[in-house]
C-alpha cells in the first residue's frame, strides 16, 4: 500500500522536509552558489592587466634620469625617473617592473635603485601617451645593466 505525501513527510527526518515541499527550491540555491563561486574566482583574473593592452612593444624609449621614488609593492614596482630634456625641462615617468619577487630572484635588491642616483632605463611606452612605460632594462651608473622587467611582445 502506497504512502500519501502527508503520510510520508510524518515518516522522513524533519531536516529533509523542506526538499520534498521545495523541490526547486534545493536546485536554485545550489545553481546560485555555483553561479557565486564562478564569479568571485574570476575577480583577480581581472585585477590584472595584459602588456599588450597598455603598452606597445614597437615603441621603445630610453630615458637617463633621476631616481625621484621607488615603490616596491605587488602585483608590480615601480620606479619613478625625472628626465630632463634638450631645452632643460625635467619630466617625471612611471615605469612599471616585474613583481617584487621576481625582482628579488634576480639579483634585484631594495637598495639596487636608490632614490637620487642616476640610471638608464630602456622601456615600452604607454599606448595612452602618458609619460609611463613598462620598464626592460636598468643600466645603473657603474654600467651594470639588469632586466627590469619582460621582453615586449
Amino acid at each position: 500500500m502506497a504512502l500519501t505525501l502527508a503520510e510520508s513527510v510524518d515518516t522522513i527526518p524533519q531536516e529533509f522536509y523542506w526538499r520534498l515541499k521545495y523541490p526547486m527550491k534545493h536546485s536554485i540555491l545550489a545553481a546560485l552558489t555555483c553561479l557565486g563561486l564562478l564569479v568571485v574566482s574570476a575577480v583577480p583574473g581581472l585585477a590584472h592587466h595584459s602588456f599588450a593592452a597598455e603598452y606597445d612593444s614597437n615603441n621603445v624609449i630610453t630615458l637617463t634620469g633621476v631616481i625621484t621614488r621607488v615603490e616596491w609593492t605587488n602585483p608590480h614596482m615601480y620606479v619613478y625617473v625625472a628626465v630632463k630634456d634638450a631645452s632643460g625641462k625635467v619630466t617625471t615617468w612611471s615605469l612599471e617592473g616585474y613583481p617584487p619577487n621576481t625582482l628579488k630572484r634576480t639579483g634585484f635588491s631594495r637598495d639596487s635603485l636608490k632614490e637620487g642616483e642616476t640610471i638608464t632605463v630602456t622601456a615600452y611606452k604607454s599606448k595612452d601617451g602618458s609619460n609611463t612605460g613598462a620598464g626592460r632594462e636598468v643600466t645603473f651608473p657603474d654600467g651594470s645593466k639588469k632586466f627590469l622587467g619582460p621582453e615586449g611582445r
